[in-house]
């Protein structure tokens, strides 16, 4: 969902503002549970076999899985609030650009790190954002609209194949009015997430769930280049590859909303 929000920082940034990693007051670390790569910290009780967590845990092998890459063991940080009041103070206070978000990704160059509040929708928040944490403990240099698409295919739950109900409904919208004309080439242009909109998080997410879940010779376009970007540190652009295989990449894709959203 077009909710969250992921910043890259520089640990030099930080240290001149005085928000190294573990400096921050309000944080909270009253409780601390770790499974795998996870460290979460919440300010109330929180089971370490919650099923919440258990979905977070479960979300890592997963990805590995779907994507064919390893997994690692650089620890992702995850602070929990109990509540949106005391999340919008210390947003406000550290991030107050992005203050209205649900849930953030922070990637420094030492740290993975993710905020987010409770509320009603904190499972999707959480599975997207630690999606964002196992994505970069692999593959640091993810273009932003794949490491976005990437991140809404993971928040859904397991079992539903990635299909995000919200941007189905939002393109299908958009297509039967005319309004929209896909183009990942110009997603690849994207490079400062707050520059992206609705539709563009929703298009991303397309991209990636005709790739991930269409055929298996779209499976392997995007295995092989997530792996060249692991192996190498960059890749052809998946707009070039995916225009080697498909003779109409846009009817394609629209061909395959149209089945998803009939589903």
């Amino acid at each position: 969902m077009y909710r969250s929000f992921q910043l890259t920082l520089c640990v030099i940034t930080c240290a001149m503002s005085g928000c190294l990693f573990g400096q921050r007051p309000g944080l909270p670390v009253d409780n601390s549970v770790v499974r795998d790569q996870l460290v979460i910290y919440t300010d109330f009780d929180l089971p370490r076999r919650h099923r919440l967590i258990n979905e977070m845990v479960a979300l890592r092998s997963l990805l590995a899985s779907k994507l064919q890459l390893p997994t690692s063991d650089e620890p992702i940080h995850v602070y929990l609030f109990d509540s949106s009041k005391q999340y919008r103070k210390f947003m406000g206070k550290h991030y107050s650009d992005f203050a209205d978000r649900r849930a953030f990704f922070v990637k420094t160059d030492t740290t993975l790190t993710v905020y987010a509040h409770w509320n009603d929708r904190v499972a999707e928040d959480l599975q997207h954002e630690v999606a964002h944490g196992y994505l970069h403990s692999i593959i640091p240099n993810l273009p932003l609209w794949l490491d976005e698409g990437l991140a809404e295919y993971f928040e859904v739950p397991r079992g539903l194949r990635g299909v995000n109900a919200p941007h189905v409904k939002l393109l299908m919208e958009q297509y039967t009015k005319d309004r929209w004309t896909p183009d990942l080439e110009r997603l690849e242009q994207l490079t400062v997430a707050i520059e992206m909109d609705q539709m563009d998080y929703a298009e991303s997410w397309l991209w990636v769930h005709i790739l991930l879940e269409s055929t298996p010779e779209r499976l392997e376009v995007i295995r092989k280049n997530l792996k060249a970007m692991r192996d190498n540190g960059s890749a052809e652009p998946l707009s070039k590859l995916v225009a080697e295989i498909e003779p109409s990449p846009q009817r394609s894709l629209f061909q395959h909303l149209k089945a998803v959203a009939e589903d």
